[in-house]
C-alpha cells in the first residue's frame, strides 16, 4: 500500500490559525459509511446526531507547556528545548534546537537560572536526554517558564493557552492536544448527558510523533511512535456493557480510537495501562470503535490512514475533496468530521 494513495490537494489558506468561538460553533461534516452520504452541520448538532445509550469516549490528557527557550551557559546562544517524554523525575527525552550548538555535558539556563538543563546523551534517533536542576516543583516552574508547543503549521500567537486544551483535560503529560475534543463545551457535554449519552474518560498522552510524516513509500514499513495510555476498570466496564448490548462506542479523536483498539481484544476492552505504537491503516478490523469523531488531517499522514481504515479510502478522499470545495478549516484548530 503506497503512501501516495493517501494524498490530496490542500490549499494553505484552509489551515486554521485560530480557534473559533464559541468552541461548538465549528463546522461538522457527517460521513455515512453505509450509503456514502456527506452532510454538513455545526458541532453543536451532536445533540441530534448522537443517540441515547451511545458511549462517547474522551481522552482527558492535558497538554504541558513543553517548549522552553533559554541560553547556553556562559554564552548568549539561544537554545530551544521541547520536552517529549519523562524518563525519570528530573530526566526527559527532548528535542534540542539548534542541536549542534549543545554538546554532551553542556547546560542551558532558563529564567535566569530558575531552571537548568544539562545534556546527558544524544540518542540514535537524534533526540536528546536532558537532566534538569531546579528548586521547588518542576510542574510549577514549567507553568512559569514554558510555552505551549503549538504545531509548526500554526504560526499565529495563541493568546489564551487554555484554548489548546480540551475543557475536560485533567492529567498532564501531552505535548500536543487531542484536537477533536477542542470543540466541546461544558454545556454541550451536559446536554448530551441529559439526552442519555454516556461519557467515559480514558487517557493517552499525545506525543510529537503525531505530526511525524510517513517517509517510506510502502506504509507498512512506517514505524509508529509509542505513547502512554491507560483505561480504568470502570471505563472498560461501561464500554464492554455497551458493546454487549449493541450500543455505539464513539471515539473522540484518533488518540481515543488508538487507545481503545490497543486495549481491545475480541470486541472487549481490557482495563490497564502501557505503551502503544499501534498503526491503523486500511485492512485493519476495528475491535471496539463504532463511530469516530475527528478533525481534518494532513495529506499522506497516519491519521488519514486511520480514518481510511474505518470509512474506506475512496469515501475519505471524497469527503476531503468536498471539505476543500466547501472550505472547511483543517488541522488542530479546524473543523470536525463525524464518521458514522
Amino acid at each position: 500500500m503506497n503512501v501516495s494513495e493517501f494524498d490530496f490537494e490542500l490549499p494553505e489558506d484552509l489551515i486554521a490559525q485560530h480557534p473559533v468561538e464559541p468552541r461548538d460553533t465549528s463546522r461538522l461534516m457527517v460521513v455515512n459509511r453505509e450509503n456514502g452520504g456527506i452532510a454538513h452541520h455545526r458541532f453543536r448538532d451532536l445533540t441530534s446526531l448522537l443517540n441515547g445509550g451511545d458511549v462517547l469516549v474522551l481522552n482527558n490528557t492535558r497538554v504541558i507547556p513543553a517548549r522552553l527557550i533559554g541560553e547556553k551557559e556562559g554564552t548568549e546562544v539561544k537554545i530551544e528545548i521541547l520536552l517529549l517524554k519523562r524518563l525519570e523525575l528530573d530526566v526527559w527525552e527532548a528535542l534540542v534546537k539548534p542541536g549542534k550548538r549543545l554538546k554532551v555535558g553542556q547546560r542551558v539556563s532558563f529564567g535566569h537560572g530558575i531552571l537548568v538543563g544539562e545534556l546527558q546523551e544524544i540518542m540514535e534517533n537524534g533526540n536528546r536526554i536532558i537532566r534538569f536542576m531546579y528548586s521547588g516543583v518542576f510542574e510549577s516552574i514549567l507553568d512559569q517558564l514554558g510555552e505551549m508547543p503549538l504545531p509548526p503549521y500554526i504560526t499565529a500567537q495563541l493568546e489564551d493557552r487554555d484554548r489548546y486544551q480540551t475543557v475536560y483535560a485533567k492529567e498532564r503529560g501531552s505535548v500536543a492536544a487531542p484536537t477533536a475534543g477542542l470543540h466541546f463545551t461544558p454545556e454541550l457535554l451536559d446536554e448530551l448527558r441529559k439526552n442519555g449519552v454516556e461519557i467515559v474518560e480514558i487517557l493517552l498522552h499525545v506525543g510529537l510523533g503525531t505530526f511525524r510524516p510517513v517517509k517510506v513509500d510502502d506504509i507498512r514499513e512506517h514505524a509508529m511512535h509509542s505513547e502512554y495510555y491507560r483505561v480504568g476498570i470502570e471505563a472498560a466496564e461501561q464500554i464492554n456493557r455497551a458493546k454487549q448490548e449493541g450500543r455505539r462506542v464513539i471515539a473522540v479523536g484518533t488518540t481515543a480510537a488508538r487507545t481503545l483498539e490497543s486495549a481491545g481484544h475480541n470486541g472487549k476492552v481490557a482495563p490497564g495501562e502501557g505503551w502503544t505504537d499501534i498503526f491503523i491503516y486500511p485492512g485493519y478490523s476495528f475491535q471496539v470503535v463504532d463511530v469516530l469523531l475527528t478533525n481534518f488531517h494532513f495529506p499522506k499522514s497516519t491519521l488519514v490512514m486511520l480514518v481510511s481504515a474505518l470509512a474506506g479510502r475512496e469515501l475519505i478522499l471524497k469527503a476531503y475533496e468536498t471539505a476543500v470545495q466547501e472550505r472547511y478549516r483543517f488541522y488542530s484548530f479546524g473543523d470536525a468530521m463525524l464518521i458514522l
